[in-house]
């Protein structure tokens, strides 16, 4: 009986150790956007209520609203040329991740700040 105990504190005590050994390694979550994932190039929306889309064209669901907001963007390209007739005209899209792993999204680059198309954003 001794020895049953014995093996099941020593089970328990490792399993324990493993336990706190992941949970010393997992990472926590950012807490803006803009300190996701370091190699990606941060952009910042300054407009309000700018959809972020499945696509790069305005007819794609969108899959969130944001309004001057952080994002890491991952590339960007041509696609539907938007106009604002308070802003302007443009056809580059950034796609943007709101955190490291996130679900991509495409917004216009006439809603990010850096113009026509972003420096430092490579091409997709």
């Amino acid at each position: 009986m001794k020895k049953l105990i014995r093996r099941s504190a020593t089970a328990l005590a490792v399993a324990t150790l493993a336990a706190g050994a992941l949970a010393g390694t997992a990472q926590a979550a950012p807490t803006a956007a803009n300190d996701g994932d370091p190699t990606l190039t941060d952009v910042y929306i300054w407009a309000t209520d700018v959809s972020l889309r499945e696509d790069t064209n305005t007819s794609s669901n969108v899959l969130a609203v944001r309004s001057q907001y952080w994002l890491d963007a991952v590339c960007q390209k041509q696609g539907q040329t938007v106009s604002d007739p308070a802003v302007g005209t443009n056809n580059w899209w950034t796609a943007v991740q709101e955190f490291a792993g996130s679900d991509i999204a495409w917004v216009n680059n006439l809603y990010l700040q850096g113009g026509e198309k972003i420096e430092g954003v490579p091409d997709c």
